[in-house]
């Protein structure tokens, strides 16, 4: 090595740095004086340290890139197990949520309104009807003792049957309305497979709405629905308008929104879940309804369906409802302005008549009288124009 000298330096005892230098050293003078070192012997030191950090950082790097690589060679495999998961909740999701589990008419339950209706002399008849696709559907017929005139034919909800709504019922018959109370397609006693959110049974509901008119020739029928029998009843308008009005409590805006809101439930967690981190679950679910089933749950719109109609229609919502957010009734209500929301403080899902009963009560009786006083200038209104027309043409 040519020539290289460097300087060492102690200050104190035993502490010593090299500082290299080339062709000469250059003497420092320190408290205990200065001592050189063979520039040879403090260079090589060096060297080996250099040496040494080099090692240990080409060891760091491989190191880092070999771990890298195995976490790389997991997102694959990570990718395929979510798809997986996916398919496979899809499925599941798809097949029981066309299959709910029925509620069992209980004898016990039966008994107690059987004599409820009694008490207030009123009358229970068991009904049925046959759909278009040869489905037999089963309810009761309520009449009370003294009729105003008016009929109302009230929905459920999903999983439940005719019994859970009850309490409506007698509200409506204290008031004089004849109640029809049928248990869904695929609930209670109703015959059925399927439940299909509204794609079948908004004609099951004209067909109810054809017995009614028959049956008990009002002059007026009302429309009342909780939960998924809301949203069926919202969706039969589209068609159907022989309502004088209808009031849905807890309706859900469109069955896409819904499933989204059920992906993030069990989480605790908001429709981001369904529309993002499960997207492929629901979407499979889409897939799969429409496969297996010929079914196309796009078309599940009571948002749509409001926005078309000439019906009035009162939304009634609970502030925290925990199954199907008051998000849903506030989107019916600005696709339809024309409707009127009532968001009631403090109450769950359907929990208005038990957080509010007299201002349930006062709301519904004063919008279906509001209905009727609508339909009957409407008709007034119509037939003065056919009369103006009819004369026109004459002459």
């Amino acid at each position: 090595m040519r020539g290289v000298q460097c300087q060492a330096k102690m200050y104190g005892r035993g502490f010593w740095t090299f500082k290299p230098r080339e062709d000469k050293c250059i003497q420092h003078k320190g408290h205990r004086g200065s001592r050189r070192i063979s520039c040879a012997r403090a260079f090589a030191g060096v060297s080996d340290l250099n040496l040494n950090r080099n090692f240990l950082e080409t060891d760091f790097v491989e190191r880092s890139r070999m771990r890298h690589g195995r976490r790389l060679r997991w997102v694959p495999v990570l990718f395929l197990l979510y798809i997986a998961l996916c398919s496979v909740g899809g499925i599941y999701l798809a097949d029981g949520t066309l299959h709910p589990a029925r509620r069992a008419l209980t004898g016990e339950e039966t008994t107690a309104l059987t004599s409820t209706v009694r008490a207030m002399k009123a009358e229970l008849q068991e009904v049925s009807i046959i759909t278009a696709d040869q489905v037999i559907l089963r309810g009761w017929m309520l009449r009370p003792a003294t009729s105003n005139g008016n009929a109302a034919l009230i929905l459920h909800g999903l999983g439940d049957n005719r019994l859970g709504m009850t309490g409506y019922a007698e509200l409506l018959l204290a008031h004089g309305y004849t109640v029809l109370l049928p248990d869904a397609r695929a609930h209670g006693l109703s015959g059925g497979e399927l439940a299909t959110y509204g794609l079948r049974e908004r004609s099951d509901i004209h067909r109810w709405v054809d017995f009614l008119l028959a049956a008990t020739h009002p002059r007026c029928v009302y429309g009342m629905g909780e939960s998924m029998g809301a949203a069926e009843l919202l969706q039969s308008l589209q068609e159907d308008t022989r309502f004088c009005a209808v009031v849905a409590e807890s309706a859900f805006s469109t069955f896409r929104e819904i499933a989204y809101d059920r992906m993030g439930q069990p989480f605790h967690m908001g429709p981001w879940v369904g529309r993002i981190l499960l997207r492929p679950m629901v979407e499979i679910a889409f897939l799969r309804v429409r496969w297996k089933y010929g079914l196309d749950m796009e078309q599940v719109s009571p948002e749509e369906a409001v926005a078309r109609s000439h019906v009035a229609v009162l939304l009634i919502h609970g502030q925290i409802d925990r199954n199907i957010p008051v998000r849903h009734s506030r989107a019916i209500h600005g696709a339809a302005p024309q409707t009127v929301l009532w968001e009631v403080p403090g109450a769950d899902h359907c929990g208005a008549i038990a957080t509010a009963p007299r201002e349930f009560e006062s709301r519904v009786m004063g919008w279906f009288e509001s209905g009727m006083a609508t339909k009957a200038t409407a008709l007034t209104t119509k037939g003065t124009l056919r009369l103006r027309s009819g004369q026109a043409a004459m002459h």
